[in-house]
């Protein structure tokens, strides 16, 4: 694996050993957050379906625990195959995810605050689910992850229905409802991906 052309000096070339450990290390990592946050999307989902002791709430997020845990189960699994590529990682690539994730967290704290502000809480799945698309563009170069280009251009498109619906004047519930079992999807997705394929 060798670094891509950095302003800062390179790191030491990782050995083949090496290279396939890291490999493996993030795409334990990557299955692990991406379906965590699914599940999060899945969850808020679930809000929108009627009261925490109604049936249909209770199985949406019985059904994805079960999915969120089948996918790390299978990124984590010690006889899955070796991924069929290695990562090329630029040398301060760790700094770069470091702030991108951090100007995502702003960011969702900026359109949560703005909703509420405006009296408009039914734009915070939509501004979260833009806010989160965006934020894979850069992570795709970073983590050299291809796959995260679709999440991306997936979780944008997401978010651009999620306004229509909200001009069209479908209620809190239902926007939050599609939106989130959308980007659950979405994610869950490329969670399977990197952990079957990697």
């Amino acid at each position: 694996m060798t670094p891509t052309p950095s302003t800062t000096p390179p790191t030491p070339s990782l050995t083949g050993a090496e290279c396939l450990e890291l490999t493996r290390k993030l795409r334990r990592r990557g299955t692990l957050v991406l379906s965590v946050f699914a599940l999060v999307w899945a969850f808020a989902a679930a809000s929108g379906t009627g009261s925490a002791t109604d049936v249909v709430p209770v199985s949406v997020e019985v059904a994805a625990l079960v999915v969120t845990a089948a996918a790390i189960y299978l990124g984590h699994r010690k006889d899955a195959a070796p991924s069929p590529r290695t990562v090329s990682l630029s040398a301060n690539w760790a700094r770069g995810v470091g702030v991108v994730n951090t100007v995502e967290l702003v960011a969702i704290f900026a359109v949560i605050a703005a909703s509420n502000a405006a009296g408009r809480p039914e734009f915070i799945p939509v501004g979260i689910a833009l806010v989160v698309g965006l934020h894979f563009f850069p992570l795709a170069r970073l983590y050299d992850q291809r796959q995260y280009r679709w999440t991306a251009a997936l979780l944008t498109a997401v978010a651009v229905v999620g306004v229509v619906l909200v001009v069209a004047g479908l209620s809190d519930e239902n926007v939050r409802l599609v939106v989130g079992l959308a980007c659950a999807a979405a994610l869950w997705g490329t969670a399977y991906h990197v952990a079957v394929r990697g």
